[in-house]
């Protein structure tokens, strides 16, 4: 059996990042969660990650800003963003800069689920099921 995916969560809001960190780890997956797109990039889990979920509006780096960063260093592993924030121009940004995924808060489990296995299929990783 392979191992499990390496699922990144970039979140300021310490709730939902906690929140989001224990669906995502009951589903069998190997979670890291992060506070800002800094702290990722300086971590030692960037290239082990096979999907990122972020936040669009973060202190100092955004999760858009994050995307065109990692885009631009040639990572292509898949981003969901969440937002409490529904703008449709950070959604057709994030689309057309290829995330798998955008979720306006509050989502339901089931939403967070079928993205994160759409993402993972999309990138030939392995499902939660």
């Amino acid at each position: 059996m392979s191992n499990p995916a390496v699922i990144s969560i970039i979140d300021d809001d310490v709730s939902v990042r906690g929140a989001t960190c224990n669906l995502v780890r009951s589903l069998g997956y190997v979670v890291h969660t992060f506070a800002s797109a800094g702290e990722f990039l300086r971590s030692p889990h960037l290239d082990d990650t096979s999907c990122v979920i972020a936040d669009v509006q973060m202190p100092v780096m955004s999760g858009l800003e994050l995307q065109a960063q990692l885009l631009a260093d040639g990572y292509r592993k898949p981003f969901i963003f969440i937002t409490a924030f529904s703008g449709e121009n950070a959604r057709a940004r994030a689309l057309k800069a290829g995330a798998s995924c955008f979720l306006t808060k509050p989502f339901t489990e089931d939403a967070l689920i079928d993205c994160l296995d759409a993402a993972l299929q999309e990138h030939g990783e392995g499902t939660s099921k």
